[in-house]
Formats: structure tokens, sequence, C-alpha cells
């Protein structure tokens, strides 16, 4: 999904034929070379949509666990603490951070951009990037499991304690083969057409449990329902996995840098400690093994 980094061509024919006079500046371009690429992705970079700070934008409400009390400036959630660490990876201080409201919908309409990136649960579709880039994931959505908080399913620690469970699923996701592989229940999960017939069928008892990805069932157990509790969270390598991107505008200078910055923090294990912190802990999502 990100965008290409460009391609530096090196003459080496030319190199060969070179004396050793005339190879003595090729040390200072390469120096040089590196120190262009630096301050491209520093405070001082041209590309920044305001010269000398980061401009971040995510959509108002910004929910729980990615945002904490609709404040995106604060540093708490998952996607408030990944927007400060790139930040921290490109030179910026957390005062150089500024945040701007962008609706979800309109994050990825063709046009300008009036933040350097936004960072708001966007999948990185092939449809999307036609108009916007988008940086390296920064999140992979695993699988989760939603109960009702009375359910005798509710203290289920593992996958193997939901094997009995009446689970549905909807149809055309990757949470149906994800069931079938991980959990092997006893009975054939149900499949219903959309997430408000799950919701409505576990309300009503015709099903145990819900499982679908994470982001959607911390917005059910968030907003749907009163008595919802989530169980935990798995992953699953087949399938089409939804994965989430900062989106940059077409063509930005920038979106090499956050792919520079996003490597470091997954190479750091800072990236693996926020995820661990704002969406296993924090949003009392355990890993079921």
């Amino acid at each position: 999904m990100s965008r290409a980094r460009k391609a530096v061509a090196v003459s080496l024919g030319a190199a060969v034929v070179l004396t050793a006079a005339a190879c003595a500046p090729q040390p200072q371009a390469t120096a040089s070379s590196a120190a262009s690429g630096a301050a491209a992705c520093s405070p001082s970079s041209p590309n920044l949509f305001k010269q000398g700070q980061l401009t971040v934008a995510t959509d108002s409400p910004a929910y729980a666990p990615w945002f904490d009390s609709n404040a995106p400036a604060d540093g708490k959630g998952f996607e408030s603490a990944v927007a400060y660490a790139v930040a921290a990876k490109l030179g910026f201080t957390q005062s150089q951070v500024k945040w701007a409201v962008e609706p979800f919908d309109n994050s990825y309409a063709p046009g300008a951009k009036d933040f350097d990136f936004d960072i708001n649960e966007i999948s990185s579709t092939p449809e999307r990037a036609k108009a916007v880039d988008f940086s390296t994931s920064y999140y992979t959505a695993s699988q989760a499991v939603l109960v009702l908080d009375k359910s005798k399913y509710a203290g289920a620690g593992s996958l193997a304690a939901l094997k009995d469970a009446r689970i549905g699923v909807q149809v055309a996701t990757t949470s149906y083969q994800a069931v079938l592989d991980q959990i092997k229940p006893t009975q054939q999960p149900s499949v219903f057409n959309t997430t408000n017939d799950e919701v409505n069928a576990l309300k009503n008892g015709q099903i145990d449990v819900v499982v679908t990805d994470l982001p959607t069932v911390f917005y059910l157990a968030g907003s749907e329902l009163d008595n919802g509790k989530i169980v935990g969270q798995f992953g699953y390598d087949g399938g089409t996995p939804e994965q989430f991107g900062l989106l940059l505008h077409k063509g930005s200078g920038l979106t090499s840098c956050v792919n520079q910055a996003l490597a470091g923090l997954k190479a750091d294990g800072t990236l693996d400690r926020i995820t661990s912190q704002w969406l296993s802990a924090s949003a009392n999502a355990p890993e079921l093994k």
C-alpha cells in the first residue's frame, strides 16, 4: 500500500574510469545525500503541512481504546501513542505535534490535505490508495470474542473453552474460517448477513458468542451492547487481514519517512509494547491461545 521509495541511480561504469583525484569528492556527495534525506524526515522538512510542526489528524469524537476521552493530544490510547512514537522517530517533540479534526470519510477523498498524516483506524485498500498514500501497516486486526457479561463463556480463558459455544459470524468475512481453524467448534458456526443481525442473535440467546475483528468488537461492546464483554482476541493468518495505515496525501514527500519511523518502532519493540498496553491490557482484550 505504501508509496515506493525513490531510487537513486548510480553509474558504476563511470566510477571505474574516474581518476583518484576525481573520486575524492564522492564521500562528500554521499554525505550530502544522506543529510538531504535526513532533512526530508525532520522538523525542517519542506514537505510538512506547516514548517516546524507535525500536523496529525483524526476524527471527532475519538473513541477508546484508540484514544482517551476524545483528547488525542494527551498521548493516551493506542493511536495517540503510535502517532507520538512516529513523531519522536522523526525528531519532533510532543509540543511540536498539533492535532486536527478530519472526518473519517473525508480522509481518503482525493485532493489536498490539511495535515501531514491521519491516524483513524483507516484500512489500507487498493481503492483508497488510488487517491491517497498509505504507510506500511501499524496494526493488523486480530479476531476477537464478544459475549454477554452473564454468559457462561464470559470467563473463558482459552480458545478450547469456546469449543462447545454457539458461535455467530458475519457472512463473507475472515472470521468464519478463523473460527473453524482456531477454535474448532463442536457445532457449525451460525452465519449472519450483518453485524446488527449478530448482535440481535446474541441478545436473543440464539448464539453464545460473536467472533469478528477486534475493532468491530470494541465498537459493539462500547456502543451497541450495555452488557457486552470482550473475552479476548486471537491472531489468524488466513484470509485477507485488515491492516491500518497512516494516511497521507497522494505523492506525499513524507510517506517514506513515516515508513522508516514505523520500521524503527517495529524493530525496537516499541510498537509491540504500545499494542500490548492499549489493545490488550487497557482494553481488557487478552490473547486467547
